[in-house]
């Protein structure tokens, strides 16, 4: 026994610790796990299913002080794409990558304990990435919230066929809404965790497109313009408010992109324009009820307040691009130059800025 012990430290010493599973052979067909294996092994029956994935993540975020969530999803070719975005204290950058290891956790004196049991432990993240091919922080820090993408082969972890019913809710004897009816979805996992934390964390559900429209709105209609007139960047901002500092759809895409979204510029023009309407949460969804964030009219421009001067519509915007881009024409063609793509407006405080891409013509 000795001899086979000295031989395994002895063989972990030289390959590193991730190369061996055992730490003693017990004899008899018996063995004791490393940590690492044990903590794996652990990691791998935590992580289920795809829904499981939704409601830790959930928990995480609501953990971390959020009071918002926004949860972007679809599915290609077989992998299901998670996005989550909250309003919560945010992580460092330093622990980006740390906060998928085993047991780190920033609750030491605030575990959990809800339906789904103790929360707290330093082992949702880790559990996630064990059992997905990526989960990584897109964008976080202190104080801004996070955003942290999870992308699932569902060919190894399952998850439900019908992702597109929607649970029915009634309310109990005990007067506690539930969810009674409905397949076990994605979605189904959203409501359980907004029932469960009715009017204290919001939930906002749907795709990439979707979530993006909602983000927009509520910070144009929550996010003071004179905010904005302090900023160099957007990145300054808390994740879920920057989508509402875009000043063109160029700078959308860009901004989208830096927190986990990707849209088309077509896209970023319906948004800007008002033609995609803002999600509703999903516990007002489940319970019928009119859902004041997604419902309040933006904020009316103050020009005595808002310093920037004015705010121009996006419509407007495209028909002085437009324009400017029918003037550029002669002075193309005097100089043999030629313009990429569609010239980019911004609007700032006392200034329009008009961008050129051009080309010289050989």
């Amino acid at each position: 026994m000795g001899d086979a012990n000295e031989l395994i430290s002895f063989i972990a010493s030289m390959s590193g610790e991730g190369s061996l599973r055992v730490e003693e052979n017990l004899g008899e067909g018996f063995v004791r796990l490393r940590v690492s294996e044990a903590e794996r092994r652990q990691a791998k029956h935590d992580i289920q299913h795809v829904e499981d994935i939704v409601i830790e993540m959930l928990r995480n975020a609501r953990d971390a002080g959020a009071t918002k969530i926004y949860l972007a999803t679809g599915k290609e070719e077989g992998v299901r794409t998670l996005l989550f975005l909250d309003n919560g204290c945010g992580i460092p950058a330093d622990m980006w990558e740390r906060v998928f290891d085993a047991r780190v956790t920033s609750k030491l004196e605030s575990m959990k304990m809800d339906r789904w049991g103790v929360h707290g432990r330093g082992m949702a993240l880790f559990s996630i990435r064990q059992n997905t091919r990526r989960a990584e922080v897109v964008s976080s820090a202190p104080d801004r919230g996070s955003a942290i993408i999870v992308e699932a082969d569902t060919s190894a972890l399952a998850e439900r066929a019908d992702q597109s019913t929607w649970p029915v809710a009634a309310r109990g004897e005990d007067g506690v809404y539930a969810c009674v009816r409905g397949p076990h979805n994605i979605v189904r996992a959203a409501g359980e965790f907004a029932l469960e934390e009715l009017h204290g964390c919001d939930v906002y559900i749907g795709s990439a497109t979707e979530v993006a429209a909602t983000l927009y709105a509520h910070a144009s209609s929550s996010v003071d313009a004179g905010t904005l007139l302090f900023i160099d960047d957007a990145a300054d901002l808390p994740v879920v408010d920057r989508l509402g500092s875009a000043a063109d759809a160029g700078d959308f895409i860009r901004i989208a992109s830096s927190i986990g979204i990707d849209v088309s510029e077509r896209t970023a023009h319906r948004i800007l324009a008002g033609t995609i309407k803002p999600l509703r949460s999903v516990a007002s969804r489940l319970l019928r009820e009119r859902d004041p964030a997604a419902s309040k009219a933006p904020v009316p421009v103050d020009l005595e307040r808002d310093r920037r001067g004015l705010r121009i519509a996006s419509e407007d915007i495209e028909r002085f691009s437009r324009a400017m881009e029918r003037d550029f024409a002669d002075l193309a063609r005097r100089y043999y130059l030629s313009l990429s793509g569609e010239p980019r407006v911004r609007v700032t405080r006392d200034r329009i800025t008009v961008s050129f891409d051009i080309g010289k013509e050989e």
